[in-house]
């Protein structure tokens, strides 16, 4: 796709945590990108116009499959952050693409749930750390045939399979993510927040059984710079095959994982339970381990989310595209999570109020 004219990009999900943070970095990155995005509604076109008014709308849900069809079929690339689990939006942008005189390019968002198949079978939540690591390089061909019932797959499926009707595909499953967000409306992760807002409310921070689970994890914008490598590759025409003699970009290999490191969650409740009490938020720095129906009156996907092994390297992102995170570790971000956190729960107050002296 070799073009002296901006490229054009069709994208779903603007207004939420993953895509928000790329429309910032994107925009900031390359102002001379077309984007047009789809948003459900005007309150959320709003949030988008006010700060990126070059920002084409188009209005429509996920379930707005001739909408989305058709700017795709006018887009150079669609970045998909909506909704890893959305077939019909998902087979949508592909009958779009394919309906090109050369099939477009396609950056899809997936995530880690999807290798948490074996603890979700065997419900050993918090129980064990799993030795199965999975990698995006050499063991490629068994992260795309991963088994039907693994969380994301119905449509990892959808988009490998555009890859073999000539799609320049690329899946992109990023594991825990943290940070906070710099898009226009959600900037909200999910793990972790929703890890420092049940600490904060019990005066504990609850652990999945014994915690000794692992996952992966990545600073939200250097998944963001990890998208944005991608979109300069399409820019410069891309490849299906080889590329300057590395693995492929694109296609049926092009599956990134994204990651800084891993972290074991029984730890991750310990530094959280350490902060909180250091704030003040909770009285003591206790950890306690809960059970799985326990765990599940606090969130229904807590189990899965603080208990389950998701274990993967990101070797292609690292060797293809040069990527490296850059942005602070896990455990450097516990302390500003839950600050903003205690201040959504009304449990600190803000500078202004303290400068005037309110108790």
């Amino acid at each position: 796709m070799t073009t002296t004219s901006p490229i054009k990009i069709f994208a779903t999900g603007l207004t939420g945590y993953i895509g928000g943070d790329w429309l910032h970095a994107i925009t900031q990155t390359h102002p001379e990108y077309q984007i047009t995005a789809l948003v459900r509604n005007s309150d959320k076109g709003a949030k988008i116009a006010q700060q990126y008014p070059k920002v084409k709308l188009v209005y429509g849900d996920l379930d707005s499959e001739d909408v989305i069809e058709a700017e795709s079929r006018g887009a150079d690339v669609v970045c998909h952050f909506a909704h890893a689990d959305h077939e019909a939006s998902a087979n949508a942008i592909v009958r779009g693409l394919t309906a090109k005189e050369k099939p477009g390019f396609l950056i899809h968002t997936s995530g880690t749930g999807i290798l948490l198949f074996e603890d979700l079978r065997a419900k050993t939540f918090g129980q064990a750390f799993r030795e199965k690591v999975y990698d995006d390089l050499e063991g490629v061909k068994e992260v795309t045939s991963l088994p039907d019932d693994a969380i994301h797959r119905n449509v990892d499926k959808i988009v490998l399979a555009a890859a073999k009707k000539g799609v320049n595909t690329a899946i992109v499953c990023p594991p825990t993510i943290y940070g906070i967000g710099r898009g226009p409306d959600n900037t909200r992760s999910m793990q972790l927040p929703w890890l420092c807002e049940a600490t904060i409310e019990r005066g504990y921070a609850p652990r999945v059984n014994a915690g000794k689970t692992y996952w992966g994890n990545v600073h939200v914008h250097d998944l963001s710079d990890l998208y944005i490598k991608l979109l300069e590759q399409a820019a410069a025409g891309g490849a299906t095959a080889e590329w300057n003699g590395k693995p492929a970009v694109w296609g049926e290999e092009g599956y990134y994982f994204c990651e800084n490191g891993e972290h074991v969650w029984g730890e991750v409740s310990q530094w959280v339970a350490d902060e909180a009490a250091k704030q003040g938020l909770i009285e003591k720095n206790e950890v306690r381990g809960l059970s799985d129906e326990e765990v599940s009156k606090i969130s229904p996907y807590g189990p899965a989310l603080w208990g389950a092994n998701s274990r993967a390297r990101a070797k292609r992102a690292r060797k293809v595209l040069g990527w490296e995170p850059k942005a602070p570790s896990l455990k450097e971000e516990v302390k500003s999570t839950l600050e903003v956190e205690a201040k959504r729960l009304g449990k600190t107050k803000g500078h202004a109020a303290v400068a005037a002296g309110e108790k």
